[in-house]
């Protein structure tokens, strides 16, 4: 889990209502001046705590109060076999003695005989139905237990009793809050906490609230007040790490995790989060044991059926099986499953006929300026309206972009979800709006609300794009996919029905987004001598080159290029349209000043490094560049006549032997370079320590910093070659690169997130780019960095099947969907269980044809 939610279970304190003989042995027992020191103070009290209640059994052996308060003494020290043996022993000597069931129990649970437990507290409130420590324990029991009505009625029955009971009133909202009843839970911590000032538990619990509230200053004051009352506080240590590392703020959360573990070594949620943070920066010091530790750390917790450390969008990352990550992602389903339970909502009925157009929901929390929507927009409003109703079920605000705009006004209906926090009645939206497919965009990515489509309000559930994996729920029936990314061979990773579009289930909307990166320029001067000419070093790019081809000398260079071991027949034809000029200095001094833009025979051309200053909307992608835009490898401190290899993910997708692949390639290849991004800035220097560790000299690898999304995708032209994360590949950021006619070399694994970028290249027509073997990665690698004349065959490949294949063809694309809702519409209709579909059967060639 990314937060710790603290539940309390109180224990009655040492009872006071002893004989005064009894009294007086013990306070003079207690009362002898202290050691010095807070920690010698505690030891040398609880020993003579021990001491005095012994004395005081040897004057009256059969007092049932003193071996209770001995028990509670041991409970604290720790020795829970010998605080149960005196519990029993109280017991025995009072059997209607309350406060040791319920201390009892406290102790039976702490060695998970929970059975027993739960004797214990009914046994107490049968002995005393007011009984509110009872009541409160034995609610949190159930709680455990998935019972959440049970416990919430077991807490307000504890208040009722006792309305100030600070530790029922954190623990209720700790439930309503697990419900969504987020504001109902703030009241409840609020009354915890003016009750008992410093109750740190509440505190630490109620900044998980106003996290989930989006309130994160809140939270942070919340997590840090929890930690002034208590220093020692472990879980509040890693739950604002949790705030650190959502913030961004990656060191600091490092630094907080690794606290809490000190705090608490045994920290299963905080050690699995501190290695999701070292692998975000790089820092693969002990990786291979931290690996092996996180792997056991998941096995125990699914064996116990305890909901795993690792969250499903990370276990790509790390050596888990295929079993493993299935069961981590249902887990997290069952979360939902539960949490709907208290709802009591009958099953919803469905529609059995379609009528002329079934009626499609496409839900999501990322319509706006989010890479889903950078992939998607154009496909609600390219949708067939005589086969398909669109619905766009939105879970966020409106951020005001016109991604947003965009898919809104497209779409036939677009519902703002974001206005129905509760669940159950967005639901009841959605099956009222009568629709049979609905899709899950988000998995489980930041915003989704999964606990909809575990009311189940579709007949037909499926699972589409935004996230790169199984979610492992049984209410999804499908996963939309294709057989590269998802071969029939891995069917058993994933618990959903396999739904193959034609090509890859991937798309991108860069077609529409960049259109003027369809054409360029590639600018020279007079000096450069043709045969050293690139066409990656300075580009020109605008929708309308016009002016620029009017008021300057064009030249259009022709070259047949036959690459080594090919025969003639395999000729590829090249053509560049240069632009030359006198001379290029007053650009380059441009560039080097950071003006904004300048004229080149009377024609203004932009500096592509300043297209936030010029029109943010552009520089978003929001809007299309009406200027003349010119990118140079001047402006990102790219040397000139060097190969450039890129990457530009996350750096979390990196790891060891990624790196050490890269450092091999790098070797091999002569006045070459590696380009990647500060995705984030502290992973720079961690990785640049371990490339020199691996041999390679500073200044191999070159970093940049992170782009507005218009400057990010049209920069990758500057690139000779794409190295990918076999890990977890590029999938936006591969249809980024591909579209600037930069090839991607990529190793396919087992994962859905690992082979994406070998369906891209499969529909692009590049299988050649697509590795089986690491050595053969680096070989392909190796082969463009050394081999110019392979390198411009593939990249004057890439360059024209970007525009010809199907990758970047939203409307085949929409059209391949409606092919799959039609065959799982037409299985639903027919009383059949979901199975694996493709949209075109390979007997039916013709159709793909025809769409084509």
């Amino acid at each position: 889990m990314e937060y710790q939610c603290v539940i309390v279970y109180t224990v009655i304190s040492p009872s006071t209502s002893l004989a005064p003989t009894l009294r007086l042995q013990l306070e003079s027992t207690i009362s002898t001046q202290p050691p010095a020191g807070c920690i010698a103070w505690i030891k040398s009290w609880i020993k003579r705590a021990v001491a005095a209640y012994l004395r005081a059994l040897n004057l009256s052996p059969n007092n049932a109060v003193v071996h209770g308060n001995l028990a509670c003494v041991y409970y604290e020290q720790g020795l829970i076999d010998l605080a149960i043996d005196t519990y029993r022993r109280a017991i025995e000597l009072q059997p209607n003695f309350p406060d040791a069931y319920c201390n009892l129990a406290n102790a039976l649970k702490e060695k998970g005989q929970v059975v027993e437990a739960e004797e214990c507290y009914n046994t107490a409130l049968r002995l005393c139905p007011t009984h509110a420590d009872s009541l409160n324990n034995l609610a949190n029991i159930k709680r455990e237990q998935g019972y959440i009505e049970e416990a919430t009625r077991l807490y307000l029955k504890a208040l009722e009793v006792f309305p100030e009971f600070a530790a029922a009133h954190s623990n209720l909202a700790s439930v309503l809050q697990q419900q969504g009843k987020l504001n109902e839970a703030l009241m409840h911590y609020k009354e915890a906490i003016r009750i008992q000032p410093t109750f740190a538990d509440a505190y630490s619990n109620m900044g998980n609230t106003l996290k989930e509230m989006q309130d994160v200053q809140g939270a942070l004051q919340c997590y840090t007040r929890a930690i002034q009352i208590n220093p020692a506080f472990a879980d509040a240590h890693s739950n604002l790490a949790s705030i650190h590392k959502d913030s961004g703020n990656i060191p600091e959360a490092i630094q907080s995790y690794r606290t809490a573990l000190k705090l608490k070594p045994d920290f299963p949620d905080a050690y699995c989060n501190l290695a999701h943070c070292l692998q975000i920066v790089c820092d693969w010091t002990d990786y291979e044991a931290r690996m092996k530790k996180l792997v056991s750390i998941v096995a125990e917790q699914l064996d116990k059926n305890r909901l795993p450390s690792v969250h499903p969008h990370h276990s790509m990352l790390y050596p888990l099986s295929h079993d493993f990550r299935k069961a981590i992602a249902a887990r997290h389903a069952n979360l939902c499953i539960e949490k709907i339970h208290v709802l009591h909502k009958q099953p919803f009925k469905y529609p059995r006929e379609a009528g002329m157009r079934l009626k499609i929901g496409y839900v999501s929390s990322d319509f706006g300026n989010h890479p889903t929507s950078h992939l998607m927009q154009s496909i609600p409003g390219l949708h067939d309206r005589n086969n398909v109703e669109i619905f766009c079920y939105a879970l966020s605000s409106d951020d005001g972009t016109t991604f947003r705009g965009k898919i809104a006004r497209e779409s036939e209906h677009f519902v703002d979800l974001s206005q129905v926090p509760c669940n159950g009645k967005a639901a009841d939206r959605i099956n009222s709006d009568g629709i049979h497919i609905l899709v899950n965009m988000n998995g489980y990515t930041k915003g989704a609300r999964n606990e909809i489509f575990a009311l189940r309000p579709a007949p037909i559930q499926v699972m589409w794009l935004g996230y790169p994996g199984t979610s492992g729920a049984s209410f999804m029936d499908y996963l939309i996919t294709d057989e590269v990314t998802s071969p029939l061979e891995l069917a058993s990773q994933y618990s959903e029905k396999l739904a193959y579009m034609p090509h890859t289930y991937f798309i991108g909307d860069h077609r529409q987004m960049f259109p003027h990166l369809k054409e360029r320029l590639i600018l020279t001067d007079k000096l450069n001598k043709g045969n050293k000419l690139a066409d990656n070093v300075a580009v020109i790019n605008a929708t309308d080159l016009s002016p620029m081809i009017e008021n300057t000398l064009i030249k259009e260079i022709k070259e047949v290029i036959v690459p080594e071991g090919q025969s003639k027949s395999k000729a590829v034809e090249i053509s560049m349209k240069v632009a030359e000029l006198p001379t290029t200095t007053p650009i380059e001094t441009m560039i080097a000043s950071g003006q904004c833009q300048m004229s080149v025979n009377g024609v203004v051309v932009q500096n592509g490094m300043a297209t936030t200053q010029v029109n943010n909307k552009t520089a978003t992608g929001e809007e299309v560049p009406q200027n003349i835009v010119i990118t140079t490898r001047q402006q990102y401190g790219l040397p000139e006549d060097a190969v450039v290899y890129c990457n530009f993910n996350q750096l979390y997708k990196i790891d060891p032997l990624t790196l050490h692949m890269w450092a091999y390639i790098l070797k091999n290849v002569p006045n070459s370079v590696l380009w990647l991004l500060r995705f984030p800035a502290v992973g720079e220097q961690n990785l640049q320590t371990t490339a020199q560790q691996l041999g390679l000299a500073p200044g191999r690898i070159l970093f940049s910093n992170v782009a507005a999304k218009e400057e990010h995708v049209r920069r990758g032209q500057l690139a000779d070659v794409c190295l990918d994360t076999p890990l977890c590949n590029g999938h936006t950021t591969s249809m980024d690169v591909l579209w600037t006619g930069t090839p991607v070399v990529t190793l396919p694994g087992e994962t859905l997130a690992s082979r994406v970028a070998a369906s891209q290249l499969n529909t692009l027509g590049c299988p050649e780019l697509v590795a089986r073997t690491r050595q053969e990665y680096q070989e392909i690698a190796v082969r463009l960095g050394t081999d110019r004349e392979f390198l411009k065959a593939i990249r004057a490949k890439v360059w024209e099947a970007r525009s010809n294949s199907p990758l970047f063809n939203c409307k085949m694309y929409a059209a391949g969907m409606e092919m799959l809702y039609k065959k799982m519409w037409e299985r639903y209709a027919r009383g059949e269980k979901p199975d694996h579909i493709a949209a075109i059967d390979k007997a039916d060639n013709q159709i793909e044809t025809t769409i084509s």
